[in-house]
């Protein structure tokens, strides 16, 4: 039965963010009899911003909470009623994260307790977090804790008793031109000249916003509880990005910063144990399953991924060069972007 979100309560945790902002249009265009659609942030400003974009008059399913997830009791009294939560709010940066380690823990791997425990305690159906590409082998602290969150909420399949409710979690990497990422900074830098490259070799995963929320409906609609979906999705040098931006600019080697890998992965040659390949994406099932894997793999016409199998950005078998990431940019961050 295809996914169908009309007539039901959602809420975003992080809901003012990129993601959360592409979701809620999405819901809105697909799903135009959604019941709620709750965007929980803790920015009053950010919330504002959007309610310019999405305002209760035209969208009268919206409402704008102000609240934490790590605030326990602001986050179950939010889920009240709620069917469905999108957990995608998280402290991302990574040297902010090594610098401020206490706070990382406490939003990304607290607050994801705090979700876990709201959608236990309020009848919500269906949970999906968004993680990142940087918490399989994690060597930065932000890393760690979506590692420690992914575990969280793949676990809490196993706390919901008879519950009609799945948790699942969804692993992408850099979504291009999201607050931070290097689209917008090259952008911003090209009139100086120079581009800082912090290493010639390294390489990065690329994905939409559009395609991010996919993944997330994908997940909605096919989760049994306790998966990581994974898209397959292609792989860019970080001189091919530089090129594409600033081909007439000189590229300046900096240096790998503290906590920053050379090449990202999604799925570890442990996680190929329990890793399983459908047509568009892979799905790292749980070590410990309520439910039968060679069911799941006969029902969506998967199969396990050979012993010794790794997916990293820099294994891929698809990749964007300046051009193709030329169009990216022009279809997902600045239509009149020119070089």
């Amino acid at each position: 039965m295809a996914l169908d979100l009309n007539h039901k309560s959602i809420l975003v945790t992080g809901g003012t963010g990129s993601f959360g902002k592409q979701f809620v249009q999405t819901v809105f265009e697909q799903f135009p009899q959604v019941k709620r659609l709750v965007v929980y942030s803790r920015d009053e400003l950010k919330q504002y911003e959007m309610s310019q974009v999405f305002p209760h008059e035209k969208y009268p399913a919206i409402r704008y909470f102000i609240g934490d997830v790590r605030d326990a009791e602001r986050m179950k009294r939010a889920c009240e009623g709620i069917d469905i939560i999108v957990h995608a709010a998280a402290l991302k940066q990574v040297p902010a994260a090594e610098y401020n380690p206490m706070e990382c823990i406490k939003t990304n791997i607290f607050g994801a307790e705090n979700v876990i425990n709201a959608a236990l305690d309020c009848g919500v159906t269906d949970v999906v977090a968004l993680s990142t590409d940087k918490a399989a082998a994690p060597i930065n602290l932000y890393g760690a804790t979506k590692l420690c969150s992914d575990k969280l909420f793949v676990a809490a399949n196993n706390m919901k008793g008879a519950r009609d409710l799945r948790f699942s979690v969804v692993r992408y990497g850099n979504v291009i031109g999201s607050r931070g990422s290097v689209v917008p900074f090259f952008l911003n830098r090209r009139s100086s000249g120079v581009l800082p490259i912090t290493h010639p070799d390294m390489t990065r995963f690329n994905i939409s916003l559009e395609e991010g929320v996919d993944l997330v409906l994908y997940a909605l609609e096919h989760s049994w509880g306790g998966e990581i979906f994974v898209p397959k999705i292609p792989s860019y040098k970080i001189t091919e990005v530089a090129k594409a931006i600033g081909p007439d600019c000189r590229q300046e080697i900096v240096g790998i910063r503290p906590g920053e890998k050379l090449h990202e992965a999604m799925i570890t040659e442990t996680d190929a144990l329990s890793t399983v390949e459908l047509d568009k994406y892979y799905v790292i099932l749980p070590f410990t399953p309520r439910w039968d894997v060679d069911a799941f793999i006969k029902h969506f016409n998967g199969r396990r991924v050979e012993l010794g199998f790794q997916y990293d950005s820099s294994n891929n078998t698809e990749w964007l060069d300046a051009e193709q990431i030329r169009e990216e940019i022009r279809l997902h961050v600045d239509p009149s972007f020119t070089v």
